[in-house]
């Protein structure tokens, strides 16, 4: 058996659907013939790539790596085709790039200047998902950095069309005298008695997914502050007032440390969604190969995250 686009396709299907049956539906094969290419490929690199369960599917971590890659590959071969075409590209555009709390955003407009000149780039950012979401619909914005959920998925529309650029685990931030910060990764149940940092309601599921992973856990957090600004939220860790979820690209400031949870009980998927008529059309497929291009970057460069995915790869 080798490699070739349509596995890849294969799997970043199985991934937007969440399990192997509506992945099947969607690309127009049986579900055993779904379940038999999947085994395939997964004895051709060498690894388990999802993690199979009653409510479906999601990445393991060598899965989410190929995932990452495959979505790279894809984006390129889109950018070809769509060079091949003889698609011109909007001069004098204007795009209108919304996102939500995420260190890829900067990366990603540099490139975008970089790459398509002729593009004004706009930004705006906004920390409710439901919000940006709303803008897309109604012509307020072109693009949007999103997240979501595994089995809370958005779903695209006649207007709007999404594309996951990462899969990533939710990580905890420590003060650095506590006692669980010289562990590799720590439970999420080793911190029921813990008072923890929520952010508010982001419109399509969170924090609900945060207290349905506690209550898989065993607890429900008895004290919680909701905190939006990072940088006075990083201060009260260091501080002790309290702990909290972040994504796993996060620098620590001095007195604090950036653990995972083991079995990564909370997962985001970071996409690009962005309205198919409009500027952003056109340059879809750059923008997600700058995305997953920025997000590599800050991997490399996070080493608690780097650590974390060279683990989970010899497992």
């Amino acid at each position: 058996m080798r490699l070739d686009l349509r596995h890849l396709r294969i799997l970043c299907a199985i991934a937007d659907a969440g399990s192997l049956g509506k992945a099947a539906s969607a690309l127009g094969l049986s579900q055993p013939a779904m379940s038999t290419q999947l085994r395939r490929l997964e004895q051709l690199l060498g690894g388990e790539l999802f993690r199979r369960s009653p409510a479906g599917v999601e990445p393991t971590a060598f899965g989410a790596e190929v995932l990452n890659q495959a979505l790279d590959i894809l984006s390129r071969v889109d950018a070809l085709r769509h060079t091949q075409n003889g698609a011109s590209r909007p001069e004098g555009a204007t795009l209108r790039l919304g996102a939500t709390i995420t260190p890829v955003l900067p990366g990603l407009v540099a490139r975008m200047k970089a790459s398509h000149p002729e593009i004004a780039v706009t930004v705006r950012s906004e920390y409710a998902i439901g919000s940006l979401l709303e803008m897309l619909e109604n012509e307020l914005l072109d693009a949007a950095l999103v997240l979501d959920y595994p089995g809370r998925e958005l779903h695209e529309s006649a207007t709007i069309a999404t594309r996951a650029f990462t899969v990533e685990p939710a990580f905890v931030a420590l003060p650095a005298n506590h006692p669980l910060a010289m562990r590799v990764e720590v439970r999420l149940s080793e911190l029921s008695d813990e008072a923890w940092f929520v952010t508010p309601d982001d419109g399509i599921g969170w924090p609900e997914v945060f207290y349905d992973a506690c209550g898989r856990a065993g607890f429900r957090p008895d004290r919680t502050y909701e905190f939006q600004d990072e940088k006075n939220l990083q201060n009260l860790i260091v501080a002790g007032v309290g702990v909290s979820l972040c994504q796993p690209t996060m620098k620590p400031i001095r007195g604090m440390v950036i653990k995972p949870l083991h079995g990564s009980p909370i997962r985001y998927r970071q996409l690009l969604a962005w309205r198919r008529y409009g500027p952003a059309g056109s340059v879809a497929a750059s923008l997600h190969r700058f995305a997953a291009e920025t997000y590599r970057e800050l991997v490399m460069q996070t080493p608690h995250y780097q650590a974390w995915s060279q683990r989970q790869a010899r497992i």
